[in-house]
C-alpha cells in the first residue's frame, strides 16, 4: 500500500491532506529521515510528527468503558469513540464494538476492523463465554443459581428460553454471572425476573481474557497475539456443557 492510502485509511486525513503533509516532511522513519510519497518502511518504522503510527489493519483493541457512555456514535451524549483519538473515526475500515455494553455498563469492551474476527467472537458456538462483576440492590435469596442455570428461564418479551447461565455468590449483594448469549440488557432483566435489581454491572472477562489490570478506566490499548488467543480459550466444563446447548 502507498504511504498516502496508508495514512489516509489510518484517518490522518485525506489523500491530499496526508500529501501535503508528506511533501513538508511530517513522515519520517524511526531515524528521523524524511519519507517521500513512495517509500513504504515498515509499519513500525514510520513515524508521523515524531510518534509511531496507529496499530494496523487488522487491529483489535481492548478498551476499559466507564459509566455513562454508548456504544454507537449515532446515539446522542458520549460515546465510546470520544475516548479513542478523534482520527479512529476516520480509519477505513473502521473500528466496531464485538458486541456492546450499555450505557450504564462498564469494563471489558472489544473493537475491531476485522468483520470476519467480530462475528467470529460473537458467534454463539464460538466459546467465549462472557464474566460480569455484579452489585444488587437487594440480598440474594439462595435460588438465582438454579433459576440462572435451569435452561428454561424466559425473560418478558422473549419466546425462547436463556441458555444455562453460570452463578456464583460473592457476597449478600454481589456475584459473578457468566454468559454465553448477549440479548437485550440481559444480566439486568435476569435479575429483575429473580426479583431483585442490578445496581452497577461490570464486564470483566471475554472468553480466556480478563480486563488487563492496568488497563485504567478510560483507557484503551491494542490486544497482543496472546491476548487476541486467550479470547477463545473455553474456561471450563460448564462453558463446554453450555455450547452444546447452542442450535
Amino acid at each position: 500500500m502507498k504511504l498516502i492510502k496508508l495514512l489516509a485509511n489510518l484517518g490522518y486525513g485525506s489523500r491530499k491532506e496526508v500529501q501535503r503533509m508528506i511533501r513538508a516532511g511530517a513522515v519520517t522513519d524511526d531515524t528521523g529521515r524524511v519519507l517521500g510519497e513512495k517509500e513504504v518502511p515498515p509499519h513500525e518504522r514510520i513515524r508521523f510528527r515524531g510518534e509511531p503510527l496507529d496499530p494496523p489493519f487488522p487491529v483489535v483493541i481492548a478498551l476499559n468503558k466507564p459509566d455513562g457512555y454508548t456504544c454507537s456514535s449515532e446515539d446522542p451524549g458520549e460515546t465510546i469513540y470520544d475516548l479513542l483519538p478523534e482520527r479512529f473515526a476516520h480509519r477505513n475500515p473502521g473500528l466496531n464494538p464485538i458486541g456492546r455494553l450499555d450505557k450504564d455498563t462498564t469494563g471489558l469492551l472489544l473493537l475491531t476492523d476485522d468483520g470476519k474476527l467480530l462475528h467470529r467472537i460473537i458467534h454463539p458456538k464460538s466459546g467465549c463465554l462472557k464474566v460480569y462483576h455484579v452489585n444488587l440492590d437487594r440480598r440474594l435469596e439462595g435460588h438465582e443459581g438454579e433459576l440462572f442455570g435451569s435452561g428454561e428461564l424466559t425473560l418478558n418479551s422473549d419466546v425462547k428460553p436463556l441458555l444455562p447461565a453460570g452463578f456464583e455468590a460473592l457476597g449478600e449483594k454481589e456475584a459473578l454471572i457468566t454468559l454465553h448469549e448477549g440479548r437485550y440488557h440481559q444480566v439486568r432483566r435476569m435479575f429483575a425476573a429473580a426479583g431483585n435489581h442490578v445496581t452497577a454491572l461490570k464486564r470483566i472477562s471475554i472468553g480466556g481474557l480478563r480486563l488487563p489490570e492496568d488497563l485504567e478506566e478510560g483507557e484503551w490499548r491494542e490486544l497482543t497475539p496472546d491476548e487476541l488467543a486467550a479470547v477463545f480459550e473455553i474456561q471450563d466444563q460448564g462453558a463446554a456443557d453450555c455450547l452444546k446447548l447452542v442450535d
